[in-house]
């Protein structure tokens, strides 16, 4: 069993593009991924709010506990063992900062994709026509 499994949106360029990197990197299995909107999700994790997830990254731990946001980004990627990577994220000073910042990107992040990428969502992202 995956010790964090990650709710994503699999429409979202950028998204799709960190999941895929998280993939390749998961070589012990630690990370489980599951896409918002794929088609049985309600019915798979009736507990998770679609559109709440959509709004702020969801994860939960392998005991149940629901995590959100950076505390998610942190996780996997320290799981994947690139905790060094990411371990500014827990720096008193810097993460109210950082929440701020990843609030803004959350919300805007379609925006943003359209900016770095060309397209602001995509039908089916390469990731979301994997079983994973």
């Amino acid at each position: 069993m995956a010790q964090l499994t990650i709710f994503y949106d699999a429409g979202c360029p950028l998204c799709v593009t960190e999941i895929e990197h998280l993939m390749r990197l998961n070589s012990e299995a630690k990370l489980a991924f599951e896409n918002i909107y794929a088609q049985n999700f309600n019915q798979q994790f009736p507990h998770i709010d679609q559109q709440a997830a959509d709004l702020v990254l969801h994860g939960q731990l392998e005991n149940g506990a629901m995590i959100f946001g950076l505390d998610v980004t942190y996780e996997a990627w320290a799981l994947v063992g690139k905790r060094r990577w990411v371990a500014i994220l827990r720096w008193p000073w810097f993460k109210q900062c950082a929440e701020v910042g990843y609030r803004f990107f959350a919300k805007h992040r379609h925006r943003i994709s359209r900016l770095l990428m060309g397209k602001a969502r995509c039908d089916r992202c390469a990731v979301s026509r994997r079983s994973v």
